[in-house]
């Protein structure tokens, strides 16, 4: 396990060096624990967190074990969001803690319905609004997304101490009417996708510069370099 750690780490390294990726680095050290499986988890900074603590979860899959983690070890509530017609039907299917919330549709610039194309292994539950090499342009359905504002209306909540989000290239879109909210969000954990894209170093530049320009410091990497966990440390 040790040697594919630095495995992966060594390969990320090269491709950041010649240009394929944006560079990235931790900035800000503060404990961090792994919450869920290999496939599905996050670094999370735990010390500030407890039973009143609000945790989104934008992108859900087939995996809900890091939001299984979140409410075990902090009783936590989790709001978990997914329009992927096969995780709706898998959660539905789940005998779910009363500490987890799901909402069939994803986030998105606007409320309104949108092609999503599917997966071109129909094994794997990912699809995306982008039409990239791993979807089907033509395989698709139309599924409800809804703007962060439209969300926070329903939900209610005025602030958020974990959003998480792994929604396959939309991050890069979302990301203004997130940070732009006018609420408190302390950490938020991304699993970025700019392999999906031609200029997906430069969205990664200016994605993780916007970050930071708002005040937030990445403080976890996954050994994948995909899985970023950030902190609000300044205004």
């Amino acid at each position: 396990m040790e040697r594919n750690s630095k495995l992966k780490r060594f390969e990320y390294w090269i491709k950041a060096r010649i240009g394929k990726i944006a560079f990235i680095d931790i900035e800000y050290r503060l404990a961090k624990k792994w919450y869920g499986s290999d496939y599905g988890g996050f670094y999370v900074h735990p010390d500030v967190l407890d039973q009143h603590a609000i945790v989104y979860s934008f992108g859900i899959g087939q995996d809900i074990s890091f939001d299984n983690a979140m409410i075990q070890a902090h009783q936590c509530q989790v709001y978990g969001f997914d329009p992927t017609p096969k995780s709706i039907e898998w959660v539905g299917g789940q005998s779910t803690p009363a500490q987890f919330h799901f909402y069939p549709y994803g986030l998105g610039t606007k409320t309104e319905t949108v092609k999503f194309h599917l997966p071109k292994n129909k094994e794997h539950v990912s699809g995306s609004v982008f039409d990239h090499n791993l979807v089907s342009e033509d395989d698709y359905v139309e599924v409800p997304l809804k703007s962060f504002a439209d969300i926070l209306k329903e939900t209610g909540h005025t602030h958020i101490d974990v959003l998480k989000m792994d929604i396959e290239g939309s991050e890069y879109v979302v990301i203004d009417s997130i940070l732009n909210a006018g609420i408190s969000i302390k950490q938020l954990l991304l699993e970025t996708h700019e392999r999906f894209f031609d200029d997906g170093k430069e969205k990664g530049r200016l994605f993780f510069q916007k970050l930071y320009d708002r005040g937030y410091r990445i403080f976890a990497i996954s050994d994948t370099y995909q899985e970023i966990s950030l902190i609000k440390v300044a205004e």
